[in-house]
């Protein structure tokens, strides 16, 4: 009977302590810390994503703005391309919506792709095609 009534004061005991609130603040922090690093390491994979495209915007432009100076699609823009392509370090498909001399006041428009990976370290990898296009009006006139 003695050792019953022991029992039954161990379980009670028990029972007060899982509903005392004594504990509750660690529990918070340990929740919340976890759920802070999960958002730190979501923005720092998303992030490349980002500056990617901001990096391909960068290089339409700068293509497109060497096509307006030198009124051609052809040597100058495949030079300017591979300087950027060092520079940059991205090499991404270019298209031209057309080739060869451009009249002034003619418009050339450049489309620049290029697919990133979000990848959550080795677990996903999800690949992203990005796209800059850019639009530029030649200042050459050709005789």
């Amino acid at each position: 009977m003695l050792v019953k009534r022991q029992k039954k004061r161990r379980f009670y005991y028990l029972l007060r302590r899982a509903k005392s609130k004594k504990g509750e603040g660690y529990i918070d922090v340990v929740v919340l810390t976890i759920a802070a690093m999960l958002v730190l390491c979501t923005i720092l994979a998303v992030l490349p994503v980002f500056i990617a495209k901001m990096n391909l915007d960068t290089y339409a432009n700068e293509l497109a703005r060497e096509a307006e100076i030198s009124g051609r699609v052809g040597a100058e823009t495949n030079q300017r391309l591979n300087r950027l392509n060092e520079i940059k370090n991205l090499n991404p498909n270019v298209a031209w919506d057309r080739t060869g001399r451009i009249h002034i006041g003619q418009d050339v428009t450049v489309t620049v792709t290029t697919v990133v990976d979000i990848g959550f370290f080795t677990f996903v990898s999800i690949p992203i095609t990005l796209t800059s296009t850019a639009t530029g009006t030649s200042e050459v006139l050709w005789k």
